[in-house]
């Protein structure tokens, strides 16, 4: 190590060879953070993937100038961080990734694309007529980094799009309608994709009353958090079989075994994959070097959410 070399931990080895190779001047150490900080003082510190509720306490007796997330979402973070640390998010890793799933899981239900795979897997040739994507009305809740990123992904399947977000604006020609129309917009929509962030603000805005004014038949698509919706309301209208949902997120989560929403035919689930893809590394190495290149030049790191 250099005199007054820039420290970086990261979590894991392959990580630190994806950063490299980075500008002199820089110590990389692998720390996964179940065990002691290897220097008393690290400049920048990647926690490990989806696991910050057990490490963040750790840098309590650490000084940092950055805490660099891997997820998107912050939500929890200021209780969970010690005093004295600034905390980044990932944006700018993860959205085009959740907005492929969130289209995927669009296509999939609408085209009844498990439905194929259990006949496959029974050797059935079962003809279907299904739903389109084309022409259907799809409100999107959420027009931040992801929602826009869905958007771009829906613009070539001729759909009629209408997003909305905490305020009404046009956003480079686009209408982007204020959450307060939400229960009228509601009543015409075919597909509601869900991208917003967790939190007291969103906690359940999908509750019975939201999931009451869909019409019948309508698709819920959760790529945001699982607790933007009301898993008892959605259990109950999806049990009726007059709502479907596809659910990258949910509430609780995991989804505990002999939980309704694993079994119903109206539901399909991934495991929270949205950001889990081969697009995941290169692009969080990507904003990992450019934290280090700002740090480096005495400026202000991207992305802060949070400072303790």
């Amino acid at each position: 190590m250099s005199p007054g070399s820039l420290v970086v931990s990261v979590p894991s080895a392959d990580l630190a060879d994806d950063l490299a190779p980075l500008r002199e001047g820089v110590d990389v150490v692998v720390w996964d953070m179940t065990g002691p900080a290897p220097r008393p003082r690290l400049d920048l510190v990647v926690p490990p993937y989806m696991s910050q509720g057990q490490t963040l306490p750790r840098l309590a007796d650490v000084q940092t100038r950055l805490v660099q997330g891997q997820s998107i979402g912050y939500e929890g973070i200021a209780e969970l961080l010690p005093p004295g640390h600034v905390f980044a998010n990932a944006t700018s890793v993860h959205e085009t990734s959740t907005a492929e799933l969130a289209l995927a899981l669009v296509l999939a239900s609408q085209r009844r694309i498990p439905d194929l795979v259990r006949a496959q897997q029974g050797e059935h040739w079962t003809s279907a007529f299904t739903e389109s994507l084309a022409d259907r009305r799809v409100l999107l809740l959420g027009y931040g980094g992801v929602g826009k990123a869905v958007a771009a992904r829906l613009a070539p399947f001729e759909v009629v799009l209408v997003p909305v977000a905490r305020s009404a604006r046009d956003e480079d020609g686009v209408q982007v309608h204020a959450i307060d129309e939400l229960p009228e917009l509601l009543r015409d929509a075919d597909i509601l994709i869900l991208t917003l962030p967790g939190g007291d603000e969103t906690r359940r805005i999908i509750d019975d009353a939201a999931l009451s004014a869909l019409p019948d038949g309508a698709l819920v698509v959760n790529v945001g958090r699982g607790a933007l919706i009301d898993t008892d309301a959605l259990v109950d209208h999806a049990g009726r079989g007059r709502i479907r949902a596809a659910l990258d997120v949910t509430d609780p989560e995991p989804l505990p075994p002999g939980h309704p929403l694993w079994t119903m035919p109206q539901v399909l689930i991934s495991p929270h994959i949205g950001g889990a893809s081969t697009a995941m590394r290169p692009r969080l190495a990507r904003l990992i070097r450019s934290q280090i290149s700002r740090l480096q030049r005495g400026e202000a790191p991207v992305n802060v959410v949070v400072r303790t």
